[in-house]
């Protein structure tokens, strides 16, 4: 137990360490945002473009949703939050780690099967296909405490193939280290958002899963209790027509 304690303490002491790292020389108004991997090139982005702006430093740090909001809980300095379902929000809520009036769902996504390029076969996502004998070997997601893994397995169930398919997964530990898996064809086929399988020139989309087979995919997004002031000015421009537009180049729903 003890040993499992520090491990955790020091992976948090290490974030911190890289967060202060990363921080520019000379900054005086800086946010960290702690944001789902799946957002990646959009948050990146969205950054950049606030920094040129407003000349406040935003600090970005992508995983899984699961992870960082475990990271929130034991304390992580972050001042923003996005998570990729509603679930790891609902559970800083009730750890009462985020400001509750500041939450809201910023954007929708799509769940895609994708293979590696030049690999593709005919698929229909629908009961009557087998999916499981249409290719052979792993593919590849997230494990179900993970939102894409979440997700995945929903719709496998509902579609009959989660039983015959749950033994030959290969778990990343977030939505884009399982693409970059079928991207190196370690992964016959994968399971990720639209919006990554649209960054990648490595993988081909065989098909979106039909929405009624697995919850909707939202981001909700909320302050961090503690957050610094400047952090509701980042907050507001996400929900500004420039953000929108970012968001819509990357395939993602923009909610209202």
């Amino acid at each position: 137990m003890f040993r499992g304690t520090f491990l955790r303490w020091l992976g948090i002491g290490l974030l911190w360490l890289s967060v202060g790292l990363a921080l520019p020389a000379g900054a005086v108004d800086r946010i960290t945002v702690f944001a789902a991997a799946s957002t990646t090139n959009a948050i990146q982005d969205l950054a950049a473009l606030y920094e040129k702006e407003k000349g406040i430093e935003v600090v970005t740090s992508f995983a899984a949703a699961s992870a960082l909001a475990k990271q929130i809980e034991q304390g992580a300095p972050a001042d923003v939050f996005i998570s990729a379902d509603l679930k790891w929000m609902d559970y800083l809520d009730g750890k009462d780690r985020i400001v509750k009036a500041s939450r809201r769902n910023l954007l929708g996504n799509r769940l895609v099967l994708v293979a590696p390029k030049g690999q593709a076969f005919p698929v229909k996502l629908e009961k009557s296909f087998d999916l499981p004998g249409a290719f052979q070997g792993r593919w590849c997601s997230c494990g179900p405490d993970v939102p894409i893994g979440q997700y995945s397995r929903q719709a496998l169930t509902a579609l009959g193939w989660w039983a015959a398919l749950e033994p030959r997964l290969a778990a990343a530990p977030d939505v884009r280290s399982a693409l970059a898996f079928v991207e190196r064809g370690e992964c016959a086929v994968g399971i990720v958002y639209e919006t990554d399988a649209k960054t990648s020139g490595k993988v081909e989309a065989l098909g979106v899963f039909p929405a009624d087979t697995h919850a909707p995919v939202l981001y909700p997004v909320a302050l961090v209790q503690g957050a610094k002031p400047a952090a509701q000015g980042f907050l507001d421009f996400l929900s500004t027509p420039a953000a929108a537009q970012v968001f819509r180049q990357y395939g993602f729903t923009v909610l209202d």
